[in-house]
C-alpha cells in the first residue's frame, strides 16, 4: 500500500492538477517539473475538422506541487508556462497574391491553479473530494490570435476514489469545470489502472472524458477562433499511457503519451510529456 500512496502522489494530468485521491501526508512536500508537446499539427477536430491555416506547435512547461497541511488534506498548486509558435500562417481574411505567410511565437503563463484536497474515507477503498481554481492569468496577443489559457476563472469540484492491489491500483474521478465571462461549463469523468512491473518501473493506462455543457455563449475574436487555442465548447475522449521510473525513493522520472478518440475544438494531434519529480 505504501508503494501504491507514492505512485499515486506522482501522476498528472497534462491540463489540472493532480487527480488521485491519495493525500500526502502532514509536512510532507511533493514537487513535479515537466515538458508537454503537441508538435507540428495543422488541422483541428470538429464537425467536420477544420484547418489552422498554419502549421502550429503547443508547448507547456508546468510545475506541479502537492503539500501536506495534515495527513487529510493536501495543499495542490500548478504553474504552467506556455510556449506556442506558428509557422507558415496565412490569414483566410486577407487576399493575397504571393507568399503573404507568417511565423508567430508566444511564452506566457496559462491559468494558474491552486486546490485542496480532503480525504473522507480511507480504508481499503480511498475517497475523497478536491476543489480546485485557475485564475485568469492568460495571455492573448491579437495579431497571431495565440491565446494561452481561458479568458476565465475556472471552479472545479472533483470526487475521487481509489484502491490499491498489491503490485496494482485502480482510480478515478468524476466532476466538472465551471468558467466565468459566458464560456461553456463541461463534465468530466475518468478512470486509470497502474501495475508495477518491474522493480523500478511503474505502467499506467487511462480514459479520461471531458464533455462540454454547451450553456456558454463567449464572443472569441476571430483570429482567436481561427487557432482553436482556449476557445468555447472544447470536449475530448481521450486514452493514453503513462510510465514512471523510480531512480531511488525520492527521486524519479515520468513520461506519458496520449490521443483521442473523440474531440471538438482540439488538436488532431497526441500529446507527449516528459517530467521529472522530486519528493521533500
Amino acid at each position: 500500500m505504501k508503494n501504491i500512496t507514492t505512485l499515486l502522489a506522482l501522476l498528472l494530468t497534462t491540463i489540472t492538477l493532480a487527480q488521485s485521491p491519495w493525500t500526502k501526508e502532514k509536512g510532507k512536500f511533493y514537487t513535479q517539473i515537466s515538458f508537454t508537446t503537441i508538435p507540428n499539427y495543422d488541422t483541428l477536430f470538429g464537425d467536420p475538422d477544420y484547418s489552422t491555416f498554419g502549421t502550429y506547435s503547443d508547448n507547456t512547461v508546468q510545475f506541479f506541487g502537492e503539500y501536506g497541511l495534515s495527513d487529510k488534506t493536501s495543499l495542490l498548486v500548478n504553474l504552467p508556462l506556455k510556449i506556442i509558435t506558428i509557422k507558415d500562417f496565412e490569414n483566410p481574411a486577407i487576399d493575397c497574391v504571393g507568399d503573404c505567410s507568417e511565423n508567430f511565437n508566444t511564452t506566457a503563463l496559462g491559468n494558474i491553479e491552486i486546490g485542496l484536497k480532503h480525504n473522507f474515507y480511507k480504508k481499503d477503498w480511498i475517497l475523497s473530494g478536491q476543489f480546485s481554481i485557475e485564475a485568469n492569468t492568460n495571455s492573448y496577443d491579437a495579431n497571431s490570435g495565440i491565446r494561452t489559457g481561458y479568458n476565465a476563472w475556472t471552479f472545479t469540484p472533483l470526487f475521487l476514489v481509489g484502491r490499491g492491489f498489491g503490485k496494482t491500483y485502480v482510480q478515478g474521478f468524476i466532476g466538472g469545470n465551471i468558467r466565468t465571462n459566458n464560456y461553456s461549463s463541461n463534465f468530466k469523468i475518468g478512470a486509470e489502472v497502474g501495475r508495477k512491473i518491474t522493480k523500478n518501473i511503474w505502467l499506467i493506462g487511462y480514459l479520461d472524458i471531458f464533455k462540454s455543457l454547451k450553456n456558454g455563449d463567449v464572443v472569441l475574436p476571430t483570429a482567436n477562433t481561427i487557432t482553436g487555442l482556449y476557445v468555447n465548447d472544447q470536449e475530448f475522449g481521450g486514452v493514453g499511457l503513462k510510465a514512471i521510473g523510480e531512480f531511488t525513493d525520492n527521486f524519479g522520472v515520468t513520461a506519458g503519451f496520449g490521443g483521442a478518440f473523440f474531440a471538438n475544438n482540439l488538436p488532431k494531434q497526441a500529446a507527449i510529456t516528459f517530467g521529472l519529480y522530486h519528493k521533500f
